[in-house]
């Protein structure tokens, strides 16, 4: 067994980021669009990701600054373009969600990397991806950034302003999970399906 008080006897950002990534999972996958005041867009999956609130509907994720200590294409664009559109990383497009994930310059298009087709989205300029089962059109509620150094994270709190969802998925209080067929984040390379699941009675 080890303990480790990180002011005594510090774990390099890199242990520490494999030893959260890997203890905390599966974890949910936020694969969010954006775009700068140009028109550009930008497209990345995220997996420290969740729901913060309901009422109103908020939205958490958190891109971490790059090994160089530089911010995310997406955390730029929510600067100069304060609306994004969060969709949910699912099994039939898991290989385009892991092509976004490639380093592009500033203004390079991961929607045409990943040969994804762009439409509309209601309530907001930026675009979602068009075959995409669920997607939450949203505007930006607060960022908070909790330092400079490299791996330091930007907490983006999402209002959801509007909802895109397959009507093959959801009948009006239920979300279809084997239809919808999510994945999680483990570390490294490895995801995880949904196709054992169990269930247990919450107490009264």
């Amino acid at each position: 067994m080890s303990d480790y008080l990180l002011d005594d006897s510090p774990l390099s950002p890199g242990v520490i980021y494999r030893l959260l990534s890997g203890a905390v999972c599966p974890r949910p996958i936020a694969w969010v669009s954006t775009q700068d005041k140009q028109g550009n867009a930008n497209l990345a999956p995220f997996s420290f990701f969740n729901v913060a609130s309901v009422n109103p509907p908020v939205l958490a994720f958190s891109p971490l600054l790059n090994g160089s200590g530089e911010l995310k294409d997406t955390v730029r664009n929510l600067k100069e373009v304060p609306e994004c559109v969060v969709h949910v990383g699912s099994e039939g497009l898991i290989e385009a969600l892991n092509t976004t994930s490639a380093s592009l310059p500033p203004g390079e298009d991961e929607f045409a990397l990943a040969a994804l087709e762009k439409a509309d989205m209601p309530g907001v300029n930026v675009p979602r991806i068009a075959n995409a089962p669920v997607a939450f059109g949203c505007k930006l509620f607060d960022m908070i950034r909790f330092g400079d150094q490299p791996l330091a994270g930007t907490l983006v709190l999402a209002q959801v302003v509007s909802i895109h969802i397959d009507d093959s998925i959801w009948d009006g209080r239920h979300v279809d999970m084997d239809r919808l067929k999510p994945v999680g984040r483990l570390a490294g390379s490895d995801y995880i399906r949904i196709s054992d699941r169990f269930a247990i009675e919450r107490p009264s």
